[in-house]
């Protein structure tokens, strides 16, 4: 019988070279299934990953659920949990799924945190342009709200892959999966002053000279560093919202449902794998609809006089 370190040295190296994930996703996945070690650890010391049934993971989400995990964070567990039985089954080490009749909880889906058009540009006020960072920040700004990057995307954004000529840019997304988002004037003016002015006059260190934004050492920006960025420009505005970089990718989304993009045409400028994720973007588009309802229809405006 293989340990639970064969396991999931084996589920590691099939995520990784035939399911193509990132290594922030494969982490995620191996953490579930060390949440679960420790859980059958803890409750059932005679069953390892390799023997476990239908009731121990029944058990284990009941106890998420009484540690009051929301019900995103625990559906997420299932899914890496399943994920890595399927893995099992795939490869011949088990003849039965233990979790083939175990679903995911019902959720009530939450709306994201976007920022109004005067808003965003509220941060890009903030920022001092006459200094590299600056100027930096200013671009990653225009980049993400502009593209809809993932903040991941953004920081590793290279120089290779911008094409000022035809105006668009290559992301590399989630899989590693390639996809064209066009540049508008915005984005391709402040791309260009900070690579003409700053960026190009860097020097990276080694492996980084294809990395559009830098920090002061010359080193790629860290996902945390945007996040910093970010939430410092919404304090100086004066902007109460809990916003985060993802904030700017929604609200770059829910801007163009607004301005009666397709939802297709959505779908393949953020790169999702399921229109059903772009869907969200539906239901903030009609919570706009509502509100300029309530507010601008000439009998809603009487009621609330």
């Amino acid at each position: 019988m293989k340990s639970n370190e064969e396991l999931i040295k084996g589920f590691q190296s099939y995520l990784s070279i035939e399911k193509n994930l990132s290594q922030n996703t494969i982490d995620a996945y191996l953490r579930d299934i060390q949440k679960l070690i420790v859980f059958l650890s803890e409750n059932f010391s005679n069953v390892q990953l390799i023997n476990v049934h239908s009731s121990h993971l029944e058990d284990f989400i009941k106890t998420l659920v009484n540690i009051e995990l929301d019900a995103a964070s625990i559906n997420r567990i299932i899914s890496g949990v399943k994920a890595f039985y399927n893995y099992l089954n795939y490869v011949g080490v088990l003849e039965f799924l233990p979790t083939e009749n175990i679903e995911i909880l019902k959720t009530r889906r939450k709306l994201p945190v976007v920022l109004s058009v005067e808003e965003v540009e509220a941060l890009l006020k903030q920022i001092d342009r006459s200094t590299v960072e600056g100027e930096r920040n200013y671009a990653i700004i225009e980049t993400m709200y502009g593209c809809g990057l993932r903040v991941s995307e953004l920081t590793q954004l290279k120089i290779s892959s911008i094409n000022f000529k035809e105006d668009y840019i290559i992301v590399t997304g989630k899989g590693n999966k390639e996809r064209l988002v066009p540049m508008g004037i915005p984005v391709k003016k402040a791309i260009l002053n900070y690579y003409e002015n700053y960026r190009k006059h860097l020097k990276p260190q080694r492996k980084y000279e294809d990395i559009l934004y830098l920090n002061k050492f010359n080193r790629p920006l860290s996902r945390v560093m945007v996040f910093y960025i970010i939430k410092d420009l919404a304090s100086k505005a004066g902007i109460k919202k809990e916003i985060s970089p993802h904030t700017l990718r929604h609200s770059f989304a829910t801007h163009l449902m607004e301005g009666g993009a397709n939802i297709r045409v959505v779908q393949e400028l953020l790169g999702h794998a399921s229109i059903t994720t772009t869907e969200i973007y539906t239901h903030l588009d009609r919570e706009y609809l509502r509100e300029n309802i309530l507010s601008y229809h000439p009998r809603n405006r009487k009621l609330k006089e």
